[in-house]
This record gives structure tokens, C-alpha cells and sequence, in this order.
């Protein structure tokens, strides 16, 4: 590790924002300019923010101690401060989407989980780097906040370093493949993808089926407190009911059966990361919890047979659905795109309707698999990545390990409790459709009991 490691920088270790504002310890004021200063220190090396809005932040900041003081807080999070991935709507910041054909745009208007924070009482800090269209080409160098030769991940690469790094609590994130997960692994966060149509996206320029906005956190129950708040004020996708439930952190309930998943990605990950997810299920039998894989339930072997082409099946699904808006950027100006974003349209142009139905058919055929084998299991656990953060910015990391929440549309987390090459590696639990908070209770346990680690006390809370 360098100069950038994690417990050194971290603001506040693992200790939750709105835990310390409802005690009185903290004030929204005190917090935020902690957190600017933490910014102005470290962002000039990781590269995490394409803009920080610290006028508006202190305005923000002003009134809600204004509200904690007199007693009547928006919510929970009022006063915490938000990074928004780049991607997603702000009225007032510009969103760029990664790409220099929108660097600098001002859409005037914020997304519907922008403004539910606002709601809130959420400080909206500043926009967060992204891939190009939250795709796979980075434009933006950012820098991993554990080592600055490797990569932070994607496409929520800001999101994940931001905090990661201890520059703030919490940011928004989304995930068609594995932009969620795979970055807050590699990072040393919480990342947290929730169940497909759980949080409204209207505003958030990522239109794809699978495509969920998450987010990625430094507690469990930060994490959940800012999806929770938008939900409350602007539910989910159109036609889904959005996030249910709540969570009790206080409650710390041992899961009586777990399955493990490899998943079509297993063969893709380091010896240290089978080594440490091997630890990772010795250490919950040893606390009595009855772990079962493909081998032992013919149901988890259906799964993982389904899941073997969980990537190429999504990136098929994906070039289908991405078709526009690339056609028209192509014909704003097509050397503005990466190759890679041209690639992915001559994909798109040479598949049929039909071709695209099919692939709906085969990926309504795995969801029914999995839920058959999950009505079995409190929860599925995994490898948060293939391994530790690779060495050079110009990729975000092997996706294989990721994809399968996303294909499967299902809630997953990722906890910092895990390590490979000494640096941060995530373990991954994969839950019932629409039964989010269930998987927040799993992870309260393992984070908390089975797994816990000196330098993440607190991470629960």
C-alpha cells in the first residue's frame, strides 16, 4: 500500500454519519467542512470528482443545522453529504456522462433521486467520475485511494474512490454489469446494488433493463439510509413499487443457511481470492451457519449451470437496448465515441427484434432458476471481484464475478471483509427479488459476528 491507504485517510473510520448526527456529536456544518478539507487533500491525487459544488454544500450544510438544532431533521441523513456519479441528473452541477461529447452539459433539472435527497436534507457535494456512458472505456484517470497505480474499477469509479478514501460517507452509483460491486470492492466499501426497479433512475442516463441505481457507502447503514430516503420520496422504476422494508442494525440475527455461488466467473479469479472466500465460509461454520454449494443441492448446481454465460448473455441483452442513444451520438459525431462504445453499435445494428426476444426468453429462464434454489437460502455468498484491483488506469477489472446480479436482477452487497495481495477485496451476498432488507440483515451479521476485523469495528453501525 501507498500513502493512499484506507485506515490512515479515512474521515471517520466506519462510524455511521447519521448515527453521529442523531447523538448530537456532529454537526452538519462541522462535517462538511471536514469533508471539503478531505477533498481538497486527496482528490488532487485520486481524481474522484469532476466537480464539487461548495457553495451550494455549505447553503445546504447551514440549513440543515439549522433543522437538527431546532429539532425537526428531514430524515435520517439529513446533513450528510452525497457524491453523485456523473451520469446522473443535477440542476445545478453539469453532467457529463464520461464521454467528451457531454463534458460541461447542464440538463437544469435533477434526477428523481437526486431531488429525493434534497428532500432529505441530503448535502448534494459534487459529481463523481464515471466511465464513458457508464460503460467500460475510462475516460477519467482516477486512481484506486489504496494504491494509485491500479484501478478504482467502473463504472462508478468515482463513487467507490470518493469513498473509499474517507472523502465522504456515501455517493450514488448504478450497475447494468457490475458498476456497483466490482468498484466498491476493489475500493474497500460497502456497494450495494439493489433489486431490479427498486430506486426511481428517471433522470439518470443509463437505459438498459437490467441497469440499477445503488449505492456505495462506508457503513452498511449509510449505505441503506440514503436508498431508503429516496425511496420514501419517489419509490422505484415506473411500474415497480420500489425498495421495501427497513433494516434494524441494532439486531444482529445469525443466518441459518447459506449457499455458495461460483458463478460463470469463478475460473477468472486469483488463488488469493479463492483463498479468502475459503476462509471467509470456514470461519461462518465455525459460528454455525450451514453452508451449501453445488455440489451438495442439485438446485445450486442449476443455478450455476444457468449462470455460466451470465456475460455474454447481459452484453448481448445490452448492445440490443444500447442501440440509441449511440446511434445518434454516432451521428453528433462519431470520433467523440471510443471504439469500443462503436463497437458496441455495430453489435446492436446487426441483431434482429427476434434475436433480442430471445435473449429475454434465456434470461427470465435463469431468474426462475435462481429463485427456486434462493427460497431455500437466506442468502448466496461469493467473491466480491475476481481478485485485488488491477495494476493500470486504462480498465476497470475482469466483470465475471458481478454479472450475475445483474442478469438476475436480484439485491446484492458487497462487504470490505475480505483481502487479496493485501489490498481490499469484497464479499459478495446475493438475495431474494424484492427482499432487500432481508439481505442487509444477513450482511449485519457477517460484517458484525462472523467475519468482523479490527479495522472495520463499526462498519455495521
Amino acid at each position: 500500500m501507498n500513502d493512499l491507504t484506507m485506515p490512515r485517510h479515512r474521515l471517520r473510520g466506519y462510524v455511521s454519519h447519521g448515527a453521529e448526527l442523531r447523538s448530537g456529536k456532529l454537526s452538519p456544518k462541522t462535517y462538511l467542512e471536514e469533508t471539503l478539507t478531505r477533498i481538497a487533500q486527496l482528490d488532487k491525487d485520486i481524481g474522484a470528482f469532476v466537480v464539487v459544488n461548495r457553495d451550494a454544500a455549505r447553503r445546504a450544510a447551514d440549513a440543515s443545522a439549522k433543522r437538527w438544532f431546532a429539532g425537526r431533521p428531514l430524515s435520517p441523513i439529513d446533513g450528510m453529504p452525497v457524491a453523485i456519479k456523473d451520469i446522473i441528473e443535477t440542476a445545478d452541477m453539469p453532467t457529463g456522462q464520461g464521454s467528451p461529447m457531454w463534458e460541461n452539459t447542464d440538463w437544469k433539472r435533477d434526477s428523481a433521486s437526486v431531488h429525493a435527497l434534497r428532500e432529505a436534507g441530503a448535502i448534494i457535494i459534487g459529481k463523481t467520475t464515471t466511465t464513458e456512458f457508464a460503460s467500460s472505456h475510462p475516460w477519467h484517470k482516477t486512481k484506486n485511494p489504496h494504491d494509485g497505480k491500479r484501478t478504482p474499477g467502473g463504472s462508478s469509479s468515482g463513487s467507490a474512490a470518493a469513498v473509499g478514501a474517507g472523502m465522504v460517507p456515501a455517493g450514488l452509483g448504478t450497475q447494468v454489469v457490475g458498476s456497483i460491486l466490482r468498484p466498491a470492492s476493489f475500493c474497500g466499501a460497502v456497494g450495494f446494488k439493489p433489486s431490479v426497479g427498486a430506486i426511481n433512475r428517471s433522470g439518470s442516463h443509463d437505459h438498459f433493463s437490467q441497469s440499477c441505481q445503488g449505492s456505495i457507502g462506508a457503513t452498511l447503514a449509510d449505505t441503506w439510509a440514503v436508498l431508503r430516503a429516496i425511496a420514501d420520496r419517489t419509490g422505484g422504476d415506473p411500474g415497480f413499487a420500489g425498495l421495501a422494508g427497513d433494516v434494524d442494525f441494532t439486531k444482529r440475527t445469525k443466518p441459518l443457511k447459506l449457499g455458495v455461488l461460483e458463478t460463470g466467473g469463478w475460473s477468472h479469479t486469483s488463488e488469493g481470492a479463492r483463498k479468502a472466500v475459503l476462509s471467509a465460509k470456514q470461519r461462518m461454520q465455525v459460528k454455525g451457519v450451514h453452508l451449501m454449494s453445488r455440489g451438495d443441492d442439485p438446485d445450486i448446481e442449476a443455478v450455476e449451470q444457468a449462470l455460466t454465460d451470465a456475460l455474454p448473455l447481459t452484453m448481448a441483452i445490452n448492445a440490443w437496448e444500447g442501440r440509441w442513444p449511440l446511434n445518434t451520438y454516432a451521428d453528433i459525431d462519431a470520433k467523440q465515441l471510443s471504439e469500443a462504445a462503436r463497437e458496441r453499435l455495430k453489435t446492436a445494428e446487426a441483431m434482429t427484434q427476434k434475436e433480442f426476444g430471445e435473449l429475454l426468453q434465456r434470461r427470465d429462464a435463469v431468474r426462475a432458476t435462481y429463485a427456486k434454489a434462493a427460497a431455500n437460502y437466506d442468502a448466496f455468498i461469493t467473491a466480491g471481484a475476481c481478485g485485488a484491483p488491477p495494476v493500470g488506469l486504462g480498465m476497470t477489472g475482469n466483470t465475471a464475478m458481478n454479472v450475475s446480479a445483474s442478469l438476475l436482477g436480484c439485491p446484492a452487497l458487497t462487504i470490505p471483509v475480505l483481502a487479496d495481495e493485501g489490498l481490499p477485496l469484497g464479499l459478495q451476498l446475493l438475495g431474494r427479488m424484492n427482499e432487500d432488507a432481508a439481505l442487509f440483515g444477513v450482511a449485519t451479521w457477517i460484517a458484525g459476528d462472523a467475519l468482523s476485523r479490527p479495522d472495520l469495528v463499526g462498519m455495521v453501525a
